[in-house]
This record gives C-alpha cells, sequence and structure tokens, in this order.
C-alpha cells in the first residue's frame, strides 16, 4: 500500500498541471513551478500580454516569458518505464479492433505494417512479404496517431483563435470608421452651414465623397471578414473531425484519414487585419478656407495677418512693407545681437506664436526659385548650422530647383515643378498636423503629422544667393 500511494505521488509530481500528463521537454519558471515546453508557451500564448506572464499554479506574474530547462526532470520522466511502482499502476491502452479479417489467412488485423501503411495479421508478421518491414501493434498506432492528433487539436485551437482575434479587429474598425466619418460628416455640415444656400451644392460633394471612401474602406473589411470567417468555418469543420476520431467513435480507416488529411498536409491560411487608411486625411483640411477660395465674398474667415519678428532676422536679411516682406540684402545690418537671431541661417520668424488652435497664412513667392517656408518651436536653435528636420524643432517645406519636404531622413520630393505664385500653409496645433497647399487651386502639397510639445512660429527664409526677390505675407484685411 505504501508502495502504491509512493508511485501515485510520484506520477503527481511528474505530471504538467496544464495537460495533466507526463512532462514533455520540461522546463521550471523562476516561482519554481515545471510544465512541458509546449504547454506553458500556448499558455502564454493565450493568456500573456501587456500585463505579464503568470503562472498558471501561483500565480506569479512574470515581466517577460523566462524558464530554464529541467534537466533533472526529464531524466525522471524517462526513467519511468523502469520504476515498478509506476509500472504496476499504469493503465494498458484500450485495444482497438480493425474491422474485417486477414483475406490470406483468416486471423484478426492486430499489427499495423509502417512500411506498406495497412493492417496485417501476426500470420503476415512471419512473412516473406513484411519479415523485413517495420511492424508495430495496431494499439500503438492509434495510441500515436491519436497523441499526433491531440497537438494537431491545440494547433487549430490556436488558429481559431487568430480568427476570433481578427474578426474583432475587422469590427473594432469598421466601429472606428463609421465614428470617424460621423464626426467628419458634423464637421463639414457645420462649416458649410454657415454658408448661404448655393453653397449647398458643394457640401453635399464633399459627403458623397466621404461616404464613397467609407464605402470603399467597408468593402475592403468586408471582403476580408468573409476570408476569415470561411476560415474559421473550415477550422471548425476539423476541430469538429478530430474530436471525433479521439473520442474514440470513429474506425481506424476513418482515423487514418483523417490523419493523412490533418497531420501530413495542415496548411494555414495567413490572416491579418485590414491596415486600412481611417483618418480620411483628404478631409482634414480647412473646409472653409477651401470653399473661400471659390467663393470668396461669401467667406466670412479670412487668413490671419502675421508680421515678421526684426529681432530673429538674419543680419542679411533686409525686411520691409510693414514687416511683410523680406528679401536678401547686398549690405549687411549692424542689428544688434538677439538670443533669438538667426546667425548662419537666412531665416525669420513671424508673429504671434501659436500654442492651440487652427491657423491658415498665404505666403507671395512668385518669381522665387529659392525659398523656406514652415514653423519651428521656439527652443529651436538659430545660433550656426541650423539642422531643418523635425526632431531639431523645424517642420518645412523648400524650393531648390523641385519641391521637397524636409523630414527626418532627408528630403523628399513633393514636385518636380513648381510655378505658383502663393503657398498656402495650415496649422491644425492640436491635432499636431501642419499642411501646406498650393493657395490658387488649393491642392494639398504635403502634411506633417506629428505632435507639439511647445508653442511654435511660422518661420521663412528667402535662401542664399538671391538678391532681388522676396517673401512676403499676404494680407487680405
Amino acid at each position: 500500500m505504501a508502495t502504491a500511494a509512493t508511485g501515485d505521488d510520484l506520477k503527481r509530481e511528474l505530471s504538467c498541471a496544464i495537460c495533466l500528463d507526463f512532462f514533455k521537454d520540461p522546463v521550471i519558471l523562476k516561482c519554481g513551478h515545471n510544465f512541458c515546453r509546449f504547454c506553458i508557451c500556448m499558455h502564454w500564448d493565450e493568456n500573456g500580454g501587456d500585463y505579464g506572464y503568470q503562472c498558471p499554479q501561483c500565480r506569479t506574474v512574470f515581466n517577460k516569458r523566462t524558464f530554464t530547462k529541467n534537466y533533472l526532470v526529464q531524466n525522471l520522466v524517462a526513467k519511468l518505464d523502469d520504476l515498478e511502482c509506476l509500472g504496476s499502476s499504469s493503465a494498458l491502452p484500450k485495444p482497438v479492433k480493425v474491422d474485417g479479417k486477414c483475406e490470406h489467412h483468416g486471423e484478426e488485423l492486430k499489427l499495423y505494417c509502417q512500411t506498406d501503411k495497412r493492417p496485417i495479421c501476426v500470420v503476415c508478421r512471419e512473412s516473406r512479404a513484411h519479415r523485413l518491414h517495420q511492424v508495430a501493434p495496431v494499439t500503438e498506432v492509434v495510441n500515436d496517431m491519436k497523441m499526433e492528433l491531440k497537438l494537431s487539436l491545440m494547433e487549430y485551437n490556436w488558429q481559431k483563435s487568430q480568427c476570433v482575434k481578427v474578426i474583432a479587429a475587422d469590427e473594432r474598425t469598421k466601429s472606428e470608421v463609421r465614428l470617424k466619418k460621423q464626426r467628419l460628416k458634423e464637421k463639414i455640415e457645420a462649416d458649410v452651414g454657415a454658408l448661404v444656400q448655393f453653397l449647398l451644392d458643394e457640401r453635399d460633394s464633399l459627403l458623397e465623397s466621404l461616404d464613397a471612401e467609407e464605402v470603399a474602406t467597408m468593402a475592403v473589411l468586408d471582403d476580408n471578414l468573409k476570408t476569415v470567417e470561411t476560415e474559421a468555418a473550415a477550422v471548425d469543420r476539423t476541430l469538429s473531425d478530430i474530436h471525433s476520431h479521439i473520442s474514440g467513435k470513429s474506425s481506424f480507416e476513418n482515423i487514418a484519414k483523417t490523419f493523412n488529411e490533418v497531420i501530413q498536409c495542415k496548411p494555414f491560411a495567413s490572416l491579418e487585419p485590414v491596415n486600412c487608411q481611417i483618418e480620411f486625411t483628404d478631409f482634414s483640411g480647412p473646409f472653409q478656407l477651401i470653399m473661400w477660395k471659390k467663393m470668396m465674398h461669401v467667406l466670412h474667415t479670412m487668413p490671419q495677418n502675421l508680421t515678421l519678428d526684426p529681432d530673429t532676422a538674419h543680419p542679411n536679411l533686409y525686411i520691409s512693407d510693414f514687416d511683410t516682406k523680406v528679401e536678401e540684402g547686398r549690405i549687411r545690418s549692424q542689428e544688434p545681437e538677439m538670443p533669438g537671431r538667426f546667425t548662419r541661417f537666412c531665416g525669420v520668424l513671424a508673429l504671434p506664436e501659436y500654442a492651440g488652435g487652427q491657423h491658415y497664412w498665404e505666403v507671395d513667392v512668385r518669381d522665387k526659385g529659392v525659398w523656406y517656408l514652415g514653423v519651428t518651436t521656439l527652443s529651436s536653435n538659430r545660433k550656426g548650422f541650423v539642422s531643418l528636420t523635425p526632431s531639431a524643432g523645424y517642420w518645412s517645406l523648400c524650393l531648390q530647383d523641385r519641391l521637397y519636404a524636409n523630414e527626418e531622413d532627408g528630403r523628399i520630393l513633393v514636385a518636380d515643378y513648381w510655378n505658383s505664385p502663393r503657398v498656402g500653409v495650415y496649422l491644425d496645433y492640436d491635432h499636431g498636423r501642419l499642411s501646406f497647399y498650393d493657395a490658387v487651386t488649393m491642392k494639398r502639397l504635403y502634411m506633417f503629422d506629428t505632435c507639439f510639445e511647445e508653442p511654435v512660429s511660422p518661420f521663412f527664409s528667402p535662401g542664399k544667393n538671391d538678391p532681388g526677390s522676396r517673401l512676403q505675407i499676404c494680407h487680405y484685411y
């Protein structure tokens, strides 16, 4: 009795708490508990995440997936067959009977020829046809097949969970699309509602475009959802077949057929949520200003009148026309050194400073071959070499033969040719967006998507070695 109890205790100690079977490739966690490597990895795949990884037994939480291979437990499990106490308590596998008898000898088909992949009788085993073949009892073969099907069951369950995650992600995206669309619809109606009746046709056109973009996005999402749901249905059918075979309700032929179909060829479809554009950036611009360019005499909101700040201007720059025009001078001015003055880059800031809200201004660049326009933070460097990158506090567009955006990793080509007389700059401080427009056609040229962490000021530069040409801030009132 004591020996049997000791054997049962040893079996419990050498069994995984997840699969309830003897350890396979055992690993030990920092809390001291052991699990099969495959079992703990599957458990963490399904239950781990942003809040850490938990031990299934003691609930200890780890910041990352970490464990160590337990060679001692692995060696003990390997020696279980040599322990008498476990051998006496081991349950013999339930015999599996193959339908029919051997057509040559009339005996029961108790063996399985691995070479010919078919059941045979004990007489066939001794015949010349199978004497040199690899043969095993049918019971062992069925148990091996069931073990493989159990592993496949875990894999298919994981695949099913992926299907559920993708469906949930796409459904959330659809909700976000509807919400974004609703908010933009309200903005469009509010902006256009400030105009008189003859602008209602323009509002309807904008709403139709927004609806068309939503329909196109929803079509992509619905196609992906249909594909995922089809894959989920196929997985459900396979799971049902596997459960039926594992429960022992199927014949050997059906188990073998499913085994060959499921185990030997199990191509999984690649499932990913749709990475679609839900920001509707084409509708994030200044609607009233765009319409004002088309119906100027109706709109009451006007571009802001900026003025250049002489205390920040490079000594080579000449400012005139009530602080709205800047050009490269032929003689260096003797202005006093100021903390915010540019010393090498031929730049100048404009007033006012912005720490929130939406703002728009236009700059006349006609007949100008070189220019820089944008915004910069109040604490950005203006002494010596100036890096015109977002990380240095500068967001800008420049013209040097071609039109470029000054991004973090260098210049990005915006247009090969530029001939418009005015550039519009739209700052949406709260949403972290800076957009540039061809101020004649109101076509957006480029948009920076960022996060402003301090107030910014507009900045301008007419470039170097281009005397006689100028930039001028446009005033409309």
